[in-house]
């Protein structure tokens, strides 16, 4: 993967070349097309001049007199040519000039006119009718005097010749003026070297300019990449890159907001390390003493205290242990909730036949007390309701004495469903009720460990729901749980 440094400069020098390359070819061929017009045109303008010069009344004598005149001239331009004192143009001899009469000879021409010139235009211009091949024959005059007028390009000898041809009806005389094409090439190809090289010298200058621009603009994002390779692994704090340009501003954003959840997961992961290390330290230790004890007890009796009592602290254990996991589960930047349309009544039925045992073997009353009729549909996580309801019944049954009472509510509204649990406990003071939600706080001879409520609680949280603590009608604590049928709502 190229830099964006590099993808930028060969997109934009690409983009450069082929608008140059573009712009320099339209003007190549409109360069072109108008010295092609000028030249057509002084081609008509010299036939024009020979047209005003020569007349049918003019002498014959006059006429030798101005050829001779030409040929003197070509003779003193080839002898200033030979003593290096040419005042002439390299182009004079690619310019040329015939005056014919009807008959097709030659009245006056210049030295370096091609001939021929007509002959070989009216043989292509002769039609395929048996006419009499011969330039008097009026027919045959009449359609070359309107196919032969005008402009021409005609290959003589080695080179291809621009032709201006013009008809004098008064004096029945055919000027014929004309250039060879390489002279029009030469020029046109001087003319496009000219205005092409100064893009060609300009092009790496431009390219330097562009590499400079595109780094200065770039230097921002430098910058940024400069001062995350400083920063130490341990170093999460936000990065300070203001002032910033707008482009870079969501980048540095989410950097900073990476960073924060980044650190967020860290210091969960050190919380949850600090708590399982302080729940499980008195376990782990009572664990201990009981084993000792069994294995130094004499007695069997004393012996089978101890592993009763092994047995429990390895229960207490197993149920720390077990709400810390789940606790870590569900921290809000860890759990993904996996919400469906859940009936929670025939959930909360189903949760309650798993959780009746604990109940029974109490002697307790646990019942659920519910309208059938009523509609308990709503988004949620399946699993994380089930964490939640075997916690608040678990705790029910842990601190309802034997023999008591644990009624199950469920009542529906419009946009939530709410969710009571009562019990004939001992119930809790208004002054405590909200500590009962703090971590490994514990009340009474609970053998928990002081976390199911705010497992219970983080539930609700990521429900977008609320949670409440009451005094029960049945004499001990209330728990209402209320979960909005749409979480997103």
């Amino acid at each position: 993967m190229l830099s964006i440094r590099a993808r930028t400069l060969l997109l934009v020098l690409g983009l450069l070349s082929l608008s140059m390359t573009l712009i320099s070819y339209k003007s190549y061929r409109d360069a072109q097309h108008e010295i092609e017009e000028l030249f057509d045109a002084q081609l008509a303008q010299t036939a024009r001049l020979l047209q005003g010069m020569l007349s049918r009344d003019m002498p014959s004598s006059a006429r030798q007199s101005l050829q001779s005149a030409l040929n003197q001239a070509i003779l003193a331009q080839h002898d200033d040519s030979d003593d290096g004192t040419a005042s002439g143009h390299p182009y004079e001899g690619k310019l040329a000039f015939q005056v014919l009469d009807e008959q097709g000879q030659v009245l006056l021409q210049s030295a370096s006119a091609p001939t021929g010139v007509l002959e070989k235009m009216v043989a292509d211009l002769k039609p395929t009718a048996s006419l009499p091949p011969t330039l008097a024959t009026e027919e045959l005059l009449k359609h070359i005097t309107e196919h032969l007028a005008g402009y021409h390009t005609v290959s003589l000898g080695n080179y291809h010749w621009r032709l201006f041809i013009l008809h004098d009806r008064l004096d029945s005389h055919w000027i014929v003026v004309g250039e060879r094409e390489d002279v029009r090439g030469e020029l046109v190809g001087k003319v496009a070297l000219r205005s092409l090289l100064p893009d060609l010298v300009g092009l790496p200058l431009l390219a330097l300019l562009v590499w400079l621009a595109v780094g200065w603009g770039l230097r921002p994002l430098q910058r940024m990449a400069e001062l995350i390779k400083a920063r130490a692994p341990n170093n999460l704090a936000p990065l300070l890159l203001s002032p910033l340009p707008s482009e870079l501003e969501p980048m540095g954003a989410a950097l900073n907001r990476l960073l924060l959840q980044v650190n967020q997961l860290l210091n969960q992961e050190k919380r949850f390390i600090a708590d399982a290390a302080h729940e499980l330290r008195t376990p782990l230790a009572v664990l201990r003493i009981h084993a000792q004890n069994a294995l130094q007890a004499p007695d069997p009796v004393d012996r089978n205290e101890a592993l009763h009592q092994l047995g429990s602290g390895v229960e207490r254990a197993t149920r720390v242990i077990t709400q810390l996991l789940t606790l870590a589960r569900l921290e809000p930047s860890v759990v993904q909730l996996a919400m469906v349309n859940l009936d929670l009544l025939g959930f909360v039925r189903n949760e309650l036949a798993e959780l009746t045992p604990l109940a029974l073997d109490r002697q307790q009353d646990l019942n659920l007390d519910a309208d059938e009729n009523s509609d308990y549909h709503l988004l949620a996580d399946g699993p994380s309701l089930g964490t939640l309801l075997q916690n608040l019944i678990g705790n029910a049954v842990q601190y309802t004495p034997t023999g008591g009472r644990i009624q199950v509510q469920l009542h529906a509204q419009a946009d939530a469903l709410t969710l009571r649990i009562q019990d004939s406990g001992p119930g809790v003071e208004p002054a405590l009720r909200e500590k009962l939600f703090e971590r490994f706080y514990r009340q009474g001879d609970g053998q928990g460990a002081g976390l199911g409520l705010s497992i219970v609680l983080r539930v609700v949280e990521l429900h977008r729901g609320s949670i409440r603590l009451n005094a029960s009608p049945l004499g001990g604590l209330e728990v209402c749980v209320r979960l909005p049928r749409d979480v997103c709502g």
